[in-house]
């Protein structure tokens, strides 16, 4: 499913199987850390709240992305839907990551997206909490980039 002129599918209103599809291209492209990708599936003016963080456009969110994964290596998320309607979706997520000491965390966290009609995402509120964990405690082992089909999702992992 890539970028098209006329936006990005699937289109709301959402039904469970387009939620979820759309969650998993969401987890797919952030796991690239490649933040002009991940730019893309936004409004050129969305707006986000991430964290304590305020911001609002593409270039900002770019910006915000590679501060992001400069000091958090080795990142790995997973996504999963939680609740959905007409063209709003809520995720709930987790990611593992480490700093440049080599401490290792487990992001925990919750987003409301909502959508235009174009598929392109005008809101994104996140709400996150780290806990520091030990590498042997790691439970994303998967070489970096997209999640593998059959790696199990925060349910199974019961996270």
């Amino acid at each position: 499913m890539s970028m098209n002129q006329n936006g990005r599918p699937p289109f709301p209103p959402f039904t469970r199987e387009t939620a979820t599809q759309k969650v998993r291209m969401a987890e797919d492209a952030w796991n690239t850390r490649e933040p002009e990708r991940v730019s893309l599936a936004y409004t050129v003016d969305s707006t986000w709240r991430n964290r304590a963080e305020f911001l609002t456009g593409r270039e900002a969110i770019v910006q915000f992305l590679k501060r992001k994964w400069a000091r958090e290596l080795d990142y790995r998320l997973i996504k999963e839907l939680w609740a959905f309607g007409d063209a709003r979706i809520a995720v709930r997520f987790a990611y593992e990551w480490h700093d440049d000491s080599g401490s290792w965390f487990r992001a925990y966290g919750n987003e409301n997206w909502e959508f235009d009609e174009n598929g392109l995402m005008r809101r994104r509120i996140a709400s996150i909490n780290d806990l520091p964990i030990a590498e042997s405690d790691r439970k994303y082992h998967w070489p970096l980039g997209r999640r593998p089909d059959e790696h199990p999702g925060l349910s199974e992992l019961g996270l």
